[in-house]
């Protein structure tokens, strides 16, 4: 009973700011006002798309200029 309650609770409608509160000002050089539907919106960076591709066969590894060894 209380999953059904908690899964009941959650708006399905558009996103609208409170009342009385407006949405963030449109960054420096935007054409127009963010919605609210591209603020909630991941960008690329924060979801990267996922690689499938197999590895059929083992490659050397090229060299890391940040791999160091723990300091002392």
């Amino acid at each position: 009973m209380l999953c059904g309650a908690l899964a009941a609770c959650g708006n399905s409608g558009k996103l609208a700011p409170a009342a009385g509160q407006s949405l963030p000002p449109a960054a420096y050089g935007e054409a127009g006002k963010t919605t609210p539907e591209d603020l909630i919106t991941p960008s690329a960076q924060a979801q990267p798309s996922r690689n499938d591709e197999i590895l059929r066969r083992s490659e050397k590894r090229e060299a890391d200029p940040f791999d160091l060894p723990p300091p002392d």
